[in-house]
Parts: C-alpha cells; structure tokens; sequence
C-alpha cells in the first residue's frame, strides 16, 4: 500500500471515526478543517515513527510537514 494510502486510512480510521462520507481532500488542513487537534498531532506522528520507521525530530512537527495529506506525504519521502 502506498504511503497517501496508508496515511488516509489511518486519519479516517483514528481521526474521523471510520467515517469516509465527510472526507477530506490531500490538500485540506487537518487543523483549519478540524480533522486532527494538538493531541492528535502527536498520534499521528507516533503512528509515522512506528509505521514508516524514520524519527520525527522536534524541529520538523511544523504546519508546513504536518497539516495535511500532501504535506505529510512530502514530509515522509523526503526523509526516506
């Protein structure tokens, strides 16, 4: 599976209950949208550590890595 995949499965499974029918678009902001609060930020990038094997440094949990299904995607290619 590749890795948008993995990541929309997991935010709908963990972040909108399962429930596909309000979705979201690869570019929509997770935090403007309501799709993931603080806390779920810091799910999500246990679930990248665990999932992609790769460290998430302090220093990269910014808008620009983290806030939505692009920016995550990028995020991660660029550290493999």
């Amino acid at each position: 599976m590749e890795i948008k995949s993995k990541l929309r499965e997991f935010i709908t499974e963990n972040f909108l209950f399962g429930s596909d029918e309000d979705g979201f678009d690869d570019d929509d902001s997770f935090l403007d949208n309501g799709i993931i609060d603080s806390t779920g930020v810091l799910e999500l990038v246990s679930y990248i550590e665990e999932e992609f094997e790769m460290e998430v440094r302090d220093e990269e949990l910014v808008p620009d890595n983290f806030d939505s299904l692009n920016k995550l995607v990028s995020y991660i290619q660029n550290k493999s």
